[in-house]
């Protein structure tokens, strides 16, 4: 691996850090926030110091051969405790208990990374190894325990966080807690690569323990790229139950926002006497979205006294005649009496049905064979209020209403089948 493999995810996840700052900033006295920090500060700083050039580089500052090791081993270490707290946090239980229990996992982080330091201080390691340094020194004292105790430690966790995350994961198949569920899948991935990265220097090291240097090619170069890609992958597994929701709720924004424009435009001379609403450029698609809405929703305030109650009856007890399910069938419904109150409805100084001037909106007959029977009109005693709501809601009656046309069947025999 080169300087740019390990420089290019460093700066993937310093960027994610950056965008994630202010809100890990407002909530830094929680312990999710603080692990979330930690997870992507370590994983950023583990990169910057495993890349060959910066192991160079930091020997060359402090004046101690291999010294960049330790501080990559401490990086990961810290990785993996915060990795644990986090998951803990995250699954909930009992306070005492979740707080009994990460304070057991920093203290033995603290441990073993205060073990490294004792153990580093204590080898004799002058030759720089800025690729190899775990298969040349496996055989040496003190750097060979080291080493030992690093991959022992990186093996039992990335096994017990893998392990509790399938577990939960199965849990949540059945109560479809879905970005949860994958987020949890991808840290199995990426704590799986881990263990796959320490097995695979145990290999190396074992052989080397047996006096040969034949597996080395599994620690230099097979090894290193599952870490990397571990490492990314869990920041990735942290954060997509954080940022699925919102990407979703963005995009079902956005969805709502362009299904609602056909009928928002249908509507627009309905807008009635008030002033438009404004909304700065700056707003969330949440925000557009619920404008719309609220702008749909007052103009068909303005167009019900003209809507047909019989003919919006009819409408729907032929869409349920046509298979539809309930509530798909009053959605049709409601954009079929719209249209057909459109259709025919000026508003003011337009033409009434027949060539007429009206000097304000004016009901007419919808187009249909003939108007419904006395007694169907009993059904439903006057106009009816919209029945539709919500920014969903309103965005499918949108959808449904732009496929409606002033000639469509289903207005046509809405009226026929009233009759």
């Amino acid at each position: 691996m080169q300087g740019s493999d390990y420089y290019i995810p460093a700066f993937a996840l310093a960027v994610a850090l950056v965008v994630k700052l202010p809100s890990l900033w407002h909530s830094r006295r929680s312990p999710m926030s603080q692990a979330i920090f930690v997870i992507i500060a370590a994983s950023a700083g583990g990169f910057v110091f495993a890349a060959p050039p910066s192991v160079e580089r930091v020997n060359r500052l402090t004046g101690v051969p291999n010294v960049s090791a330790l501080i990559v081993y401490c990086f990961l270490s810290c990785l993996s405790c915060a990795s644990m707290v986090l998951l803990l946090h995250w699954r909930g239980g009992p306070e005492a208990a979740v707080r009994r229990q990460t304070r057991m996992w920093i203290a033995a982080t603290a441990g073993v990374i205060s073990t490294f330091c004792v153990l580093f201080a204590l080898s004799d390691i002058p030759a720089e190894r800025p690729r190899d340094l775990d298969t040349f020194y496996a055989t040496t004292p003190f750097i060979g325990e080291m080493i030992l105790l690093y991959l022992t430690a990186h093996a039992a966790t990335a096994t017990v966080v893998m392990t509790k995350c399938w577990r939960w994961s199965a849990e949540l198949r059945a109560v479809k807690a879905g970005w949860t569920r994958w987020g949890l899948l991808t840290l199995v991935t990426a704590f799986g690569l881990g263990l796959s990265f320490a097995l695979l220097k145990f290999a190396a090291v074992g052989a080397r323990w047996a006096g040969t240097d034949a597996l080395d090619v599994l620690s230099t170069e097979i090894a290193p790229p599952l870490a990397g890609m571990g490492a990314l992958i869990t920041t990735v597994g942290f954060l997509i139950p954080v940022v699925g929701p919102r990407l979703e709720s963005m995009w079902d924004a956005w969805r709502a926002y362009r299904l609602m424009e056909p009928l928002w435009r249908a509507l627009e001379p309905w807008v009635g006497d008030g002033a438009p609403m404004r909304i700065a450029r700056t707003s969330s698609l949440e925000m557009r979205a619920t404008l719309r809405a609220t702008e749909i929703a007052d103009r068909l305030l303005n167009l019900a006294p003209h809507l047909d109650a019989t003919h919006r009856a009819a409408a729907e007890r032929y869409a349920t005649a046509r298979g539809l399910e309930l509530e798909a069938a009053l959605i049709v419904a409601e954009a079929a009496t719209i249209r057909a109150a459109l259709a025919c409805t000026p508003v003011s100084g337009g033409p009434v049905a027949g060539g007429a001037v009206a000097g304000g909106p004016v009901a007419c007959t919808p187009p249909g064979p003939e108007r419904p029977s006395a007694d169907d009109s009993a059904e439903v005693p006057g106009p009816l209020p919209i029945r539709i709501s919500g920014t969903n809601g309103l965005a499918e009656l949108s959808r449904h209403f732009s496929r409606i046309h002033p000639t469509d069947l289903l207005v046509d025999a809405a009226h026929s089948e009233s009759n």
